[in-house]
């Protein structure tokens, strides 16, 4: 299995709405695509500044390339991201997962 992850920032008063638009966009897309195992989508409220963190799990490099294109490493982003987004990770990590429980 594949973890990849990814990270970005918006203004504090925009992080609900941020939350709301990543559920129907990327959450929705990841969940769609097979080879998807799950999805994780996480917030942390700082200051001013609301981070998120997204971590996918897939069954394959395949499955990934299904989901990002044929280069995985780069972050795939959504219409309305510049909106909100005021610091982003154009780049993604990848984990190979070795135990889980």
């Amino acid at each position: 299995m594949i973890a990849r992850t990814w990270r970005g920032w918006t203004r504090a008063e925009d992080a609900a709405e941020y939350e709301r638009y990543l559920m129907a966009t990327g959450f929705a897309e990841y969940r769609a695509t097979p080879g998807n195992k799950g999805v994780y989508l996480t917030r942390r409220d700082q200051g001013d500044r609301a981070e998120f963190f997204l971590i996918s799990l897939w069954e394959s490099w395949d499955a990934v390339r299904a989901f990002a294109g044929d280069v995985p490493e780069r972050a795939v982003f959504y219409p309305e991201d510049d909106r909100f987004l005021v610091a982003r990770e154009t780049t993604v990590d990848h984990y190979e997962v070795f135990a889980t429980c």
